[in-house]
């Protein structure tokens, strides 16, 4: 997957990147940005990402600075595979 070009910078969305410079109201803030990359400023922050449906706690530490926020709030559930597909096979021959 093609990168963005280095000179562009990461890409930020206009309503986080307000809110950067005060902390406070980034603590447990909604964020429906899944496109928005991670800043060191946001280190140490609990936000609420958005998944499709429901809002994932996610805590920002220094190893995520640089990913996208979408990483970390996964749109998917995971199922184990089933062996036993239920009481109606188990008689039928």
């Amino acid at each position: 997957m093609p990168r963005r070009s280095i000179w562009k910078g990461s890409f930020v969305d206009a309503f986080l990147f307000r809110i950067k410079k005060n902390r406070e109201s980034l603590m447990s803030r909604k964020i429906w940005s899944r496109r928005s990359s991670i800043l060191p400023e946001f280190v140490d922050c609990s936000v609420l990402i958005y998944n499709g449906k429901t809002f994932v706690r996610c805590k920002i530490t220094e190893g995520k600075v640089g990913h996208k926020f979408g990483e970390f709030a996964f749109t998917r559930r995971r199922r184990p595979y089933q062996t036993n597909r239920g009481k109606g096979r188990k008689g039928k021959k």
